[in-house]
């Protein structure tokens, strides 16, 4: 790909051990500074993660509308205000994974809906609940799944890390294509509808922009990372990212705690 920035019209971001420092900080007026340069160019910066749109829109106050957003893992695409996709798993999904779920009581699991999340009272700790809000920012206690009056995206359940290749499988055969999952690091496994993911969203907003992949850059770290960095006509691994990561991506730049994407974005688009 060439790396003239006039042939960049994308650049989509991971935010956790990616965009975000581990202490979930970053240099924000050096990032607004590489954002005004790709904007003169005619380049989108969209931010693409697994995690709640609501808790991504919070890392950039006051100038979110400015970004496009792929979250939770595809789930929901919006290019700046605009809403261009949210899944709706069907009942029949949403109640063949909840039994699924309760016959694993070990697994502890955030429901992730258009309108909020939710953790089901007398499933997961009041420690559970407050440390998903860092993922969640709209987060409600529910007596009930099943009662839940809400789009559903996603389910999110988190299980003993030393596990997640166990349940992932175990998923994978029980719930049969009717949801897939996905691991995301940390034990969290998100259970997604069949050809949603991260790619799947840059593709809504390709589409939308009328562009191509081959003008897309990608940067990750993780497993639900891969598909994105292999659709981007660059795909950039973090220092930090898994070996399978690294495999995957035409590139490694630093570390998210070097500033890696802020570090290569400055020699993508460089001052003139």
């Amino acid at each position: 790909m060439n790396a003239n920035p006039n042939h960049i019209k994308l650049v989509a971001v991971d935010i956790d051990g990616t965009f975000m420092r581990t202490d979930y900080t970053y240099d924000i007026p050096r990032f607004k500074a590489a954002l005004a340069r790709m904007t003169k160019v005619g380049c989108e910066f969209v931010v693409a993660s697994g995690n709640q749109y609501y808790q991504l829109r919070s890392h950039f106050p006051g100038y979110d509308h400015e970004l496009s957003f792929v979250a939770e893992n595809g789930a929901l695409v919006k290019a700046h205000d605009q809403l261009l996709f949210s899944a709706n798993i069907s009942r029949e999904a949403v109640e063949k994974t909840l039994e699924l779920l309760k016959m694993h009581p070990e697994t502890k699991t955030v429901m992730c809906g258009l309108k909020s999340a939710y953790c089901q009272r007398g499933t997961v700790s009041a420690e559970f609940f407050e440390a998903m809000k860092k993922y969640c920012h709209r987060l409600q206690w529910v007596d009930d799944f099943a009662e839940v009056d809400d789009e559903i995206l996603k389910f999110t359940p988190t299980v003993p890390a030393e596990k997640t290749a166990y349940y992932t499988e175990l998923f994978q055969e029980q719930l049969n294509g009717a949801l897939v999952p996905t691991s995301s690091g940390n034990g969290e496994i998100d259970l997604i509808i069949p050809d949603c993911h991260k790619a799947s969203g840059l593709e809504r907003l390709v589409q939308h922009w009328g562009i191509t992949p081959e003008q897309c850059v990608a940067f990750g770290d993780g497993n639900n990372d891969l598909e994105m960095l292999s659709y981007c006509g660059r795909g950039y691994a973090m220092t930090n990212a898994e070996q399978n990561v690294k495999d995957a991506a035409d590139a490694v730049c630093p570390t998210n705690d070097e500033d890696g994407v802020l570090v290569t974005l400055d020699q993508l688009f460089p001052e003139s």
